[in-house]
């Protein structure tokens, strides 16, 4: 006697489930630093808040750890920024630049709750633009995705400045670039050019990782060569650093 199959069972074979669960948010944190073109990958119709989000968070709370060993970079940058406010204006005064210190150094603590969305979002939008030009496939949203998760690693930094300031002697951390780990470290701010500190200031390791980032990031979600992607980045660098130099050219 012969078993009878089922008509439905004809010609099938048993569907196999798939045991791999989707990867947490969290785990995406830890994959940038490794694997960020599986993060790219899954992430790239995800959306762009938790990752904005988890890093703002993130920074902020470092730059309130940090606020007392960067006082002294404060206090070189506000000494720097009110000669060349007082040369260019004599009507202004050692006692009014004075009163304006606490704002300044309020946006100084309080002002990466606004700075670094604004950051990620336009350093997606040029990544995004500059993709275009090399007919990348990559969406508005997915680019503002890829420069949130290229920002993780400007957490690390944070904490590597925090360990800085802690050890370092205070009197030679006079600019914001003597925590860096790039050129500008080695610039004395107080004697060098400011267009050339602005400049070399972003030859640095976590800028070129972030940059790399993003190269990856559009080369996944643009899906076009790593080649063409590199180029993009490199304009992606060269817009960041316009703002710099444009206000070190006003200096």
């Amino acid at each position: 006697m012969t078993d009878t199959i089922p008509p439905d069972r004809l010609g099938t074979e048993p569907a196999v489930q798939s045991s791999t669960a989707p990867a947490a948010w969290w785990e995406d944190f830890i994959d940038i630093f490794y694997a960020p073109s599986q993060v790219f990958e899954r992430r790239e119709r995800s959306g762009f808040g938790i990752p904005m989000l988890v890093v703002t968070i993130l920074i902020v709370l470092i730059a309130f750890a940090n606020s007392g060993v960067m006082q002294p970079i404060m206090d070189a940058e506000f000494a720097r920024a009110s000669a060349v406010q007082m040369r260019n204006n004599p009507q202004l005064t050692a006692e009014m630049m004075e009163k304006g210190r606490g704002i300044g150094e309020g946006i100084a603590k309080y002002g990466a709750v606004v700075f670094v969305p604004v950051g990620i979002f336009l350093t997606g939008l040029v990544l995004w633009l500059c993709g275009k030009v090399f007919d990348a496939k990559q969406t508005l949203a997915a680019a503002i995705t890829v420069s949130a998760f290229a920002f993780v690693p400007r957490v690390l930094e944070r904490v590597l400045s925090g360990v800085q300031g802690l050890i370092l002697d205070p009197s030679t951390l006079n600019g914001r670039f003597k925590l860096s780990l790039g050129v500008g470290r080695f610039l004395d701010p107080d004697t060098a050019s400011p267009v050339l500190v602005a400049l070399l200031g972003r030859v640095d390791v976590f800028t070129i990782w972030v940059t790399v980032l993003l190269v990856i990031g559009l080369s996944v979600t643009g899906r076009i060569p790593r080649s063409r992607a590199a180029i993009a980045g490199v304009l992606v660098w060269i817009a960041g650093a316009l703002p710099q130099l444009m206000g070190a050219l006003r200096s």
